[in-house]
């Protein structure tokens, strides 16, 4: 799991999602000089650090380079929420104490997320009522 991005690279990292193509550098920086006061080698530095990084790939596009994103915001979010969940010491205590911080539309969005895996998670053995029966329905053989 890649280290959570600190505040300047995340606000670069979200500008490179949001536009969703390569960037250059200068591009970032005339985005980021509407909030902010930054120096062009600033976000040159921030956006060579996210390569070494591997949070993007960049190609050369004649004196410069063009950046483009390794994987998206989703991606990230959940590889955060993983790491932070697979460090608890009580995974379903530490699930239950999240969902207990989720807004209404947040929990809305994670019913729908279970909607569209559900199918894939295969049951557990024993959990669905008719197991150990045929599937006509009849009881299982006895072994004779």
């Amino acid at each position: 799991m890649p280290r959570q991005l600190g505040e300047l690279e995340d606000t670069v990292m979200t500008r490179v999602w949001q536009w969703n193509r390569p960037v250059t550098v200068r591009e970032v920086l005339e985005d980021l000089q509407q909030e902010r006061s930054i120096a062009y080698t600033t976000v040159m530095t921030v956006m060579d650090n996210l390569h070494q990084k591997g949070w993007v790939r960049r190609e050369v596009d004649g004196r410069a380079y063009r950046y483009t994103a390794v994987s998206t915001r989703a991606a990230y979010s959940a590889a955060l929420m993983n790491e932070a969940w697979s460090q608890s010491d009580n995974p379903a205590a530490a699930l239950v104490a999240f969902f207990g911080m989720m807004s209404a539309e947040q929990r809305e969005a994670l019913r729908d997320a279970i909607r569209v895996v559900a199918p894939t998670f295969p049951e557990p053995a024993g959990s669905r009522p008719d197991d150990g029966a045929a599937a006509d329905g009849a009881p299982p053989e006895s072994g004779r």
